[in-house]
């Protein structure tokens, strides 16, 4: 499996979302990325569940859904309902992080753990076998257009490290700043999947610019 691109829906155009669905589904993405922020765990509000029902109805590729809000697990069967392949939630949020996993997973979704940037990947040390996907935030989550934070980098290559040690198969993300400038090296550290918003959508292009992406991760 080569690199996943995962365009950001919160950088799409909300007057034209069924387009730039249609554009994603004929791109050479492999997931949508959706950011479900509440306004208390990041300083901004994205959207909910009239979104995701948009998304679930016209998306044609995993819907891959990133919850940066507290209690995550009060929603964990509503997004099932609602068409998340992937339900991810902040290691911040949830006082019991395994109890979290095995709900997602009991709701027939993948699971996954982000971190925010100060947070060490150590920390997954105990959970990381149970974990579908481990996403690690390359800028303080809750804006987009943000600059990459560099020590992304050694937190790829040191979660990779603990990856292979617990002889798991979770899939590495990355989100935040991601542009064909640092695609390729965030893929040889080990990334999986690769986060896009701006970097797509505020180009004239963006089925072009995901392509890029595509051939600069995977080449």
């Amino acid at each position: 499996m080569g690199t996943i691109i995962a365009p950001s829906v919160l950088s799409a155009d909300f007057g034209n979302l069924q387009r730039d669905c249609e554009m994603i589904n004929n791109s050479e993405a492999g997931w949508f990325h959706v950011d479900v922020m509440d306004g208390v765990f990041v300083p901004n509000i994205s959207f909910g569940f009239p979104v995701m029902n948009v998304l679930k109805k016209h998306a044609k590729k995993t819907l891959d859904v990133h919850l940066m809000i507290v209690d995550p697990d009060r929603y964990i069967q509503r997004f099932a309902e609602h068409g998340a392949n992937i339900l991810t939630v902040h290691y911040e949020a949830c006082t019991h992080l395994h109890r979290s996993i095995a709900e997602i997973k009991k709701h027939g979704m993948k699971a996954g753990v982000a971190l925010n940037p100060h947070t060490p990947v150590s920390m997954l040390e105990d959970i990381i076998a149970d974990c579908d996907l481990a996403l690690v935030m390359s800028v303080n989550p809750g804006f987009g257009g943000q600059a990459f934070i560099q020590n992304t980098y050694r937190k790829v290559h040191a979660l990779k490290d603990l990856i292979l040690q617990k002889n798991a198969n979770t899939l590495i993300e990355v989100d935040g700043g991601v542009s064909e400038h640092n695609a390729s090296e965030l893929a040889r550290a080990g990334a999986d999947v690769l986060v896009a918003g701006n970097a797509v959508f505020a180009t004239s292009y963006p089925i072009d610019t995901i392509a890029a992406l595509h051939k600069t991760a995977n080449s």
